[in-house]
């Protein structure tokens, strides 16, 4: 591995300003992708800017009609946070259902975001729940945050620190687990907010997606029979040695039934 200066910035200015003073600098949250990477060497950064010191970063606050999650809050704090609890369940329960206790203590919700894996848990409750993520800079809509595989909207440095979640009337969320990572092979988050339905699945494909027949159907008729005879076509979703698309294609439906059933009883 090659050797690299470390950094502990106390504001989110001077982890700023790190990024632009330090050529081929990253910056660390808990390390759950950019560590491994560096190991591989499939990654050789200059310098790590470690954002663990930034208090604010961590906040789980209500603000108004809304939950505001910082960037470094670990997986485990959104799990135990009585806020998230009592505003979003569902968020608790999508988080404990992250990885194993290692990967819940270390890994962070902005992290997880701003790598969009197609398989993290994260983006499908961003984009349901029309979540906005605040950086230092601007606020971006999650409509237009997520924009490919391990792509996003994100511009050169900038840093994500918070996630703002719209608290809805319910939510849900389910997924089928490889059971050896527990990534999303696939994973269904449905929210209704005013009447509104949005249904947003991650893991099937290279960049989460909304379907809009399941959002009417459920708009219509807020129950898992609205949307069991509602197909998905496998063009264009991941196939690989989990699963095929078309095998993707029926889990998207399971899993919607159960996220819709889990929005039912509140979780």
């Amino acid at each position: 591995m090659k050797s690299f200066a470390f950094h502990s910035p106390g504001t989110v200015p001077d982890a700023f300003a790190l990024l632009n003073d330090v050529s081929e600098s990253k910056l660390l949250a808990g390390g759950m992708t950019l560590l491994p990477t560096i190991k591989q060497r499939l990654a050789e950064p200059a310098a790590l800017i470690d954002l663990a010191k930034i208090p604010q970063l961590s906040a789980i606050t209500v603000d108004g009609d809304a939950l505001v999650i910082g960037a470094m809050a670990r997986h485990i704090d959104v799990v135990t946070s009585a806020i998230v609890r009592s505003k979003v369940p569902m968020l608790a329960h999508l988080a404990a259902g992250i990885g194993d206790p290692a990967v819940r203590n270390r890994g962070t919700i902005g992290g997880s975001v701003a790598n969009n894996d197609p398989s993290a848990d994260y983006p499908a409750a961003v984009l349901a729940l029309d979540a906005i993520i605040v950086t230092d800079r601007r606020e971006i809509p999650a409509s237009a945050f997520f924009t490919g595989l391990f792509e996003t909207s994100l511009e050169p440095n900038e840093i994500i620190t918070s996630i703002r979640f719209p608290i809805p009337s319910t939510a849900g969320y389910a997924k089928f687990k490889s059971p050896a990572s527990r990534y999303a092979v696939v994973g269904v988050c449905v929210a209704k907010a005013g009447g509104r339905v949005r249904v947003a699945v991650t893991g099937a494909g290279p960049c989460v997606f909304r379907v809009p027949e399941m959002e009417t159907a459920l708009e219509a008729r807020f129950e898992p029979g609205a949307i069991a005879s509602i197909k998905i076509t496998a063009a264009r979703l991941n196939s690989d040695i989990h699963a095929d698309a078309e095998y993707r294609a029926h889990l998207v439906t399971v899993m919607a039934k159960k996220a819709v059933a889990a929005a039912i009883q509140g979780l």
